[in-house]
């Protein structure tokens, strides 16, 4: 096991071991968009002792309960693409326009109880809308870029310059979508149901949480995996 220390990224540790994942959920640190920072200073953003959370990753890995998930970081790039888009793209196609409906239906009908739901709607439409895009731009331009660069040994031919260029507006798309996510975090007190909530709504926290969590891993495979790999074959072709 290799030794883990506060100057290691987040994004390393995740990419190390996914399983770890789960302990940052826990904890509220960033992974994906905040990939890039030191544990470090994650933890000082977050209030934790850093060393109180080096020895929690320390005994979860020696006890086994963080499991050592399928080895993205050895994946060829084309494949991971492809496990992005069957995976992750697939997922949000699926369920954000299921929370839409239901954010609308909610809004409609609890909103004079708690007025925090139009804007809770309003941010789902939005996050909805930037996604949308963002895999469109991604599944017809970076990631059929990022296969060439896997399948042949000479360099595609890029409009955009180089490959850093497409990846640069991708990560800046993430950090919105990372911000939307905080939004609906604080709108609704960490997907908590008040007691009065109905069905729908407490279907709705439920299905939030669960985009959440699973942007959070479509994110940082693409932050800290997908794209550092790319740009390296790219470097290593010039």
């Amino acid at each position: 096991m290799n030794t883990i220390t506060a100057e290691m990224t987040v994004g390393e540790l995740v990419r190390e071991r996914p399983g770890r994942s789960r302990i940052f959920e826990e904890l509220g640190i960033d992974y994906c968009c905040g990939g890039k920072k030191p544990l470090s200073d994650a933890c000082a953003k977050k209030g934790h002792n850093i060393e109180a959370v080096l020895e929690a990753i320390v005994e979860a890995d020696l006890a086994g309960s963080v499991a050592v998930a399928e080895d993205y970081a050895e994946m060829p790039l084309d494949e991971l693409a492809d496990h992005i888009v069957a995976t992750h793209h697939a997922f949000l196609v699926r369920e954000l326009p299921r929370m839409q409906q239901m954010a609308a239906k909610v809004s409609k009908v609890h909103g004079d109880k708690d007025e925090r739901l139009g804007e809770l709607a309003s941010v789902v439409n939005a996050l909805a809308d930037e996604l949308a895009s963002h895999m469109m731009k991604e599944e017809r331009i970076l990631f059929p870029v990022i296969r060439q660069l896997e399948q042949s040994d000479s360099l595609p031919t890029m409009p955009f310059g180089t490959i850093a260029n497409p990846i640069r507006a991708m990560e800046a798309e993430h950090d919105t979508a990372g911000n939307a996510l905080a939004d609906m975090h604080r709108l609704t007190d960490a997907y908590t149901p008040p007691g009065w909530a109905c069905n729908t709504y407490r279907a709705l926290l439920d299905g939030l949480h669960e985009l959440e969590l699973d942007l959070h891993q479509h994110i940082h495979k693409e932050n800290n995996i997908l794209f550092p790999r790319a740009l390296a074959v790219e470097r290593s072709r010039r």
